[in-house]
């Protein structure tokens, strides 16, 4: 049996309502300005910011995350989530060791030869790296930062086209 077109129509019009309140309260989409986060985010690329992703679970190591590091900013910085509360972290030469093991980060490409001593990330807090190390501004500047500074999970690039990806 079909649908009466009207009702089609009207469910139709109640789910893209519905969409669009999730989208104005639930995801952002910045405009990338700096190449910390080289080769995986290009600057001038749109990224897709699920604001709600941490409320329905833990941060991960892996995770790439919209973040205020400086309240006294209205700058949202991408970075990668490279070690949580109670882990050790150090940087040699650019090695990053979390819990005393160097740690393999294929999608670094752009190393740098820095060294960072032993810190331990606090309760609350997030060790955070740009993925193009050489520059970066991000913990091995600021320290740990407090999870609740993360805005959200990146999820994908939505402009330009050619650059879509998860």
């Amino acid at each position: 049996m079909l649908s009466h077109p009207r009702h089609v129509f009207r469910v139709s019009v109640q789910v893209i309502v519905l969409l669009a309140i999730g989208m104005a309260f639930f995801l952002r989409i910045p405009q990338v300005t700096g190449p910390s986060m080289l080769p995986h985010v290009q600057p001038g690329e749109l990224v897709l910011i699920n604001t709600l992703a941490y409320r329905m679970g833990p941060i991960k190591r892996g995770d790439i995350v919209a973040l205020h590091h400086d309240e006294a900013t209205a700058q949202t910085f991408l970075k990668r989530v490279v070690a949580l509360p109670g882990d050790r972290v150090r940087i040699e030469s650019g090695t990053l060791y979390v819990n005393g093991s160097a740690v393999a980060e294929p999608y670094v490409s752009f190393r740098d030869r820095q060294n960072v001593a032993d810190i331990t990330v606090p309760p609350h807090g997030i060790y955070v790296l740009g993925d193009n190390r050489a520059e970066s501004e991000d913990s091995r500047t600021w320290g740990p930062v407090d999870e609740n500074a993360v805005i959200g999970k990146a999820l994908i690039g939505l402009w330009p086209p050619e650059r879509l990806h998860s």
